[in-house]
Parts: structure tokens; C-alpha cells; sequence
């Protein structure tokens, strides 16, 4: 009876909870059962602590399933492709043992059509991963926490079955309520037609779409797409803050199934919205070279949100004093102009393909991450288009959705001008700048490198140059109202025709320029209180750092906030 002494002292408890329940029979039968097992105590003395109890062998048969190592054929196909699975892309995203992974049992909705052997071999955890975990918890281990969504492209084509859109619910709302962000790994084609085991009609109540698109400016949403992403998958990934992509993926609302049904002909998938056209249009943010490059963005992108860190590096800040050209007119690079002034290393420019004369990046300076916008002076003369102004907005609206301080580096002639520009409707997507800035409540800095000029001088720096905390100039800044000989040309019209001699008339009209930019150049502009300071560009990152440490502002994300997707 020792095996039942060795209990006693829980009897009286557990007796009571059970006559509560009016169990007590049951838990004496069991008692009973207990006590005939005297011999195994003996066993229990060397019990092998690696073996598993027989009754584990299901749960453990139906596990390994879902494991690549089960499915050898699928990981070859993969790696042959030059291409992860979608565990891979799981551990390669993550932090090394941090995954919990939730619904890995399921199976596809197919048991009334397939038997449960066939089921467990053609549809692991039903061609959706997902689970939670952390991302750069060695740097940031308050913040580290990160949801994953993978859909496996070896299951099922990656498509969405009704118990996978239940996993992908249950984390959209664990991620909402513990403020998660989500990484969505979108591979796949869309609704699966053959799961057959539910009460639906055309399943057009599906709460997916609607719930991962309220996560917007809840938590930062990030999409890979790799290979083929079309139909539902592609509208999740387009929902995302930032979507990183393979070049050699297609993304697309329509895949070849449905272009074909629609009577629009028989489309390669590889035609239907290749990476490479999307970065120009906008679409895809940052291209990877492959999985792997893709797995080390997103970690990468997601440090910017994480908080501060320690331990940065930057150029030697007198380099700066060198960037802007002599010659007032010439070009110059103002991504090598970013590289000096961020902390080494920490630049990560969003959409460069798309709008190239405005530049948007997410950077480090003294460790704490801001947001830049800069104009370009090597694209359109560095003036604003319709397309800049529209990737400006929304990237201004990105760092204020998820908290980031943003600085602007002026160096724009204005708008750009004429028919074209007009016929691309740039009234409307130039006035977004204006209207997004106006509504920012995080820290804004400008710092004009060279020409401010015009209402797009002003967009640039929030809408005014009172608008920003801090507007500050470089020596060579030069201001105006619009390009200087324009105004000259358009102000002066009549004395200038007063003038017979071409000669003299071209000597009055380099004297009114003279003039004008000498009204214009950055320390009168100052003396007048127009900008803040006129600073040497060596001090800019101390300019900045002190400016941001005096303008508190709230962590706390806008409640009913988002991302625009466009």
C-alpha cells in the first residue's frame, strides 16, 4: 500500500473538490486502480526519463508529421529552387528556441474527401505556420517579441483553408492584444476551392481580411513575399506597413487561375506582377536577392522599432562640410550625404526604385532611430512630383503611426512644373505633403543642405519653416519664394525690356540674380529669424540629438490610427 500512503495528504483536499463535483466515486475508482500497482513502484525507480508514456505515440505520430524532416521530397523541391521552407524562413526569422508554435495539428477541412493518413501527409498544420517569438532579443529584449504567419507554399499551393484562417485569426487578435508585431511570410494562391467539410456558401464572411487590416497602426506589419503571392495572399501582404520581396516573386490580386476563369487568356505566373516592376510602381519597399537576404531585412527593419541602441559608430562629421558642391548648380550624392551623418551602418532606404527624387529611410543617429525624407538633386533637379510628394506622405504617416522623430534634408528648387506634371494629377497628390505634415505629433527637424525654394520648401519642412522643432541651415543654403531667375525674370520683366542693348540688359539681370541671392543666402535668412540657425554641417548630429532630447512627445500609438497602404 505504500503508493497509496505516499498520496494520503492530498486525499482530503481532492475528496472534497470531487463531492463538490459529485465525483467521489470516480476518484476512488481511481484510487483503486492505483493501488493494485504496487509492482510499479519498483519500475519508477528506474524510470528512463527520455522515453515517453506509450499513450504520447498519437500525439507524437501526428507531430513529426508536420516536421520537414517528414517530408523530404517537399525541402528537396524547395532547396532545389534555391528557395527555404517555410520552417526555414520561421527559424531564420527568429531568435534561436524562441518559438511557441500554435495550431500545428491542424489539417485541412478535407476529412469527408481524404482519409487522415492522407490528410497528415498532404496538409501539415494545413499549409499555415504560426506562433510567436522574439526578433533581436540580445539587443532589445524588452521588445523583442514578434508573431510569424509562414504559409507553406509545399502545402496545397500555400492557399488559404478554413482552419489556417482560423490560426491566422487567433494570432491577429493575440498580436492586437499584446501589441505583437506581425510578420507575414504571404507565399501562396489564395482561397483553397477543395476544403469541403464546412457549412458555407461562397465564404464571403471570412473575418481575416477585415482583422488583419484593423492591425494597421496597432502594430508594425511586415510582408515577404517570395515566389508566388496572388489572390488573398497578395491583398494580406498589401494590407502591410512595409513589404520586403524576392526578385524572383510575382505578386498579384489575380493569379494565373483566376486571369484564366476571368476569360483574359492563359498568363504565366512569373508575368503577373514581377518584384522588380512593383519596386517602381511603389509596391514592394525593400528587394532581397533571396530568402535568405529577405529573413535578414525584416529582422533588420524591425530594430527601428524596438528602441534606441548603444555602442553606434558615425563618419567623421567635418566630411560633411565637403558633400555640397562648390558650383551652386552641380549634382552631388545625397545617399553619401545620409551615410555620413547617420551612425555608420544604420541607413535603410524604403522604395528606392519608386519616386527616386524623394528619398525616404528609416536611420540612426546617436543610436535612436529617426525617419528621413530628402530630395534628391540628381533626379528632377531634386524638385517634387507627384509620386515624391506621394511617398513622402505616406512614409511621414509611417513614422507617426510607430512613433519615430523624423528629419527632413532640404534641397529642393519646388515643385515640379508643367503639363506633364499636372497631367499626373500632382494638385492633389502634392497637397497630401502638406495636409500629413500638418497632422504629425512627433518631432519634426528640417535642416536645409543647399536650396530651399518655394511651397516645396515648405512642404519639405512640415509646411512652413516655424513648422518644424528646429529649422536649421547649412552656409551654402539659399532661400526664395521660387527659383531666383525665374523671379527675377517674372518680377523685373519691365525694367529689364526698358533695357535696348543686350548686353546691358544681360548685365542688369546678373545683377538683380546677384542681388537676390544675396537676399536669399542662408545668413540673412537667419538674420531675418527665418531659420533657427544657420550651423557648420559638422555639429548637424549634435544639433539634432539636442533638439530631439527637449521635444518630448508620447510613445502611446493613436488609437484608430494606420498605415495607408498607398
Amino acid at each position: 500500500m505504500a503508493h497509496h500512503h505516499h498520496h494520503h495528504h492530498h486525499h482530503h483536499k481532492l475528496t472534497s473538490l470531487y463531492k463538490k463535483a459529485g465525483l467521489e466515486n470516480l476518484y476512488f475508482q481511481g484510487l483503486a486502480a492505483d493501488e493494485g500497482a504496487d509492482d510499479a513502484v519498483a519500475a519508477e525507480e528506474e524510470r528512463d526519463l527520455d522515453a515517453l508514456p506509450a499513450s504520447y505515440a498519437d500525439w507524437q505520430r501526428r507531430l513529426r508529421a508536420t516536421t520537414d524532416e517528414a517530408r523530404p521530397a517537399a525541402v528537396e523541391k524547395r532547396h532545389a529552387a534555391g528557395k527555404l521552407t517555410a520552417r526555414e524562413n520561421v527559424a531564420a526569422l527568429l531568435d534561436a528556441g524562441s518559438f511557441n508554435e500554435h495550431g500545428a495539428l491542424a489539417l485541412a477541412a478535407q476529412r469527408g474527401r481524404r482519409s487522415e493518413e492522407e490528410l497528415l501527409a498532404l496538409s501539415p498544420a494545413d499549409g499555415l505556420i504560426t506562433g510567436v517569438g522574439t526578433v533581436n532579443a540580445g539587443q532589445f529584449p524588452d521588445t523583442a517579441a514578434c508573431a510569424v504567419a509562414a504559409y507553406d507554399y509545399t502545402v496545397l499551393a500555400g492557399t488559404q483553408g478554413y482552419f489556417n484562417h482560423h490560426k491566422l485569426d487567433r494570432l491577429i487578435a493575440l498580436a492586437g492584444q499584446w501589441k505583437w508585431p506581425l510578420v507575414l511570410f504571404a507565399e501562396g494562391g489564395g482561397g483553397r476551392p477543395g476544403d469541403t467539410d464546412m457549412p458555407v456558401a461562397a465564404a464571403l464572411v471570412t473575418p481575416t481580411f477585415l482583422n488583419f487590416a484593423a492591425l494597421s497602426g496597432q502594430v508594425p506589419l511586415v510582408g515577404v513575399a517570395a515566389g508566388a503571392c496572388f489572390a488573398g495572399n497578395a491583398a494580406l501582404l498589401g494590407c502591410c506597413d512595409v513589404v520586403i520581396a524576392t526578385r524572383d516573386s510575382s505578386i498579384g490580386l489575380g493569379g494565373p487561375a483566376m486571369i484564366e476563369g476571368g476569360g483574359l487568356g492563359v498568363v504565366a505566373a512569373g508575368d503577373i506582377g514581377p518584384a522588380e516592376v512593383l519596386a517602381q510602381k511603389g509596391v514592394v519597399d525593400l528587394l532581397a536577392e533571396n530568402d535568405a537576404e529577405a529573413n535578414e531585412l525584416a529582422r533588420r527593419y524591425l530594430t527601428y522599432f524596438q528602441g534606441d541602441v548603444t555602442g553606434w559608430e558615425a563618419a567623421d562629421q567635418r566630411e560633411l562640410r565637403w558633400v555640397i558642391p562648390q558650383v551652386r548648380k552641380r549634382a552631388y550624392d545625397v545617399r553619401a550625404l545620409l551615410h555620413l551623418l547617420a551612425d555608420t551602418g544604420s541607413v535603410l532606404e524604403l522604395r528606392r526604385a519608386f519616386a527616386p527624387g524623394l528619398l525616404t529611410a528609416l536611420v540612426r543617429i546617436g543610436g535612436k532611430a529617426f525617419g528621413v525624407i530628402a530630395n534628391d538633386p540628381a533626379v528632377l533637379g531634386g524638385a517634387i512630383d507627384a509620386a515624391g510628394a506621394d511617398k513622402a506622405a505616406r512614409f511621414l504617416n509611417l513614422c507617426d503611426t510607430h512613433r519615430l522623430p523624423v528629419l527632413s534634408l532640404v534641397d529642393t528648387p519646388g515643385f515640379m512644373v508643367g503639363p506633364a506634371s499636372e497631367a499626373e494629377g500632382a494638385v492633389r497628390h502634392v497637397s497630401r505633403l502638406f495636409v500629413r505634415a500638418a497632422k504629425l505629433t512627433v518631432p519634426f527637424f528640417a535642416v536645409v543642405t543647399r536650396r530651399a525654394y518655394g511651397l516645396g520648401a515648405q512642404a519639405m519642412a512640415a509646411g512652413s519653416l516655424h513648422a518644424p522643432a528646429l529649422t536649421v541651415s547649412w552656409p551654402g543654403g539659399e532661400f526664395g519664394p521660387m527659383g531666383l531667375e525665374g523671379a527675377v525674370r517674372l518680377g523685373y520683366r519691365r525694367e529689364l525690356a526698358a533695357v535696348s542693348d543686350p548686353q546691358e540688359r544681360e548685365a542688369l539681370y546678373q545683377k538683380l540674380v546677384a542681388q537676390a541671392y544675396a537676399q536669399g543666402e542662408a545668413v540673412n535668412v537667419a538674420a531675418h529669424l527665418e531659420v533657427d540657425a544657420v550651423i557648420d554641417p559638422a555639429e548637424t548630429r549634435n544639433w539634432l540629438l539636442r533638439a530631439l532630447r527637449v521635444s518630448p512627445y508620447s510613445a502611446q500609438r493613436r488609437e484608430g490610427g494606420l498605415v495607408d497602404p498607398w
